[in-house]
């Protein structure tokens, strides 16, 4: 489980806290942080179930983003049955979320949710992965989005 906060309002003594208004938090788990300066903003998490790592997959989105060579930036990977999605609109950063998918075709149906959402138009938007994509995702993929990077 992870939330993003503006700089401005983060404050270390309450991380647990707002972390606890999304959800559960585990007892005894660290509720960890971590800044985001490209966006500025902070990353409050806690490791998720299967995921073993110091950040979550989001992280890694997140600090990959400005890599996306487009003003609309797409970027999506895929771990443990989710998917990871970042957007931006320059330097604005206007969407970081994961999603439960049990196969590609539900990624893509959360990827067009939000691209609808934005009001972001696919045929006029390059979208960026992370994770492996195999030749016929990919495919499906270049059927909606005018190209289709791998970072």
């Amino acid at each position: 489980m992870f939330t993003l906060v503006p700089t401005n309002f983060f404050d270390p003594a309450s991380a647990r806290q707002t972390l606890s208004e999304l959800g559960p938090v585990v007892e005894g788990e660290e509720v960890k942080y971590t800044r985001i300066d490209e966006y500025n903003a902070v990353l409050i998490f806690q490791n998720e179930d299967g995921i073993d790592s110091s950040v979550p997959p989001i992280y890694e989105l997140l600090r990959k983003l400005p890599e996306c060579g487009e003003y609309n930036k797409i970027l999506c990977s895929i771990v443990e049955e989710k998917l990871y999605l970042a957007i931006a609109q320059g330097k604005n950063l206007l969407l970081a979320n994961s999603y439960q998918v049990q196969d590609f075709i539900t990624a893509e149906y959360f990827i067009f949710l939000a691209m609808k959402s934005l009001q972001l138009n696919p045929e006029m938007s390059t979208i960026c992965w992370l994770s492996e994509l195999g030749a016929e995702e990919e495919m499906s993929l270049y059927r909606y989005f005018k190209s289709v990077v791998q970072l």
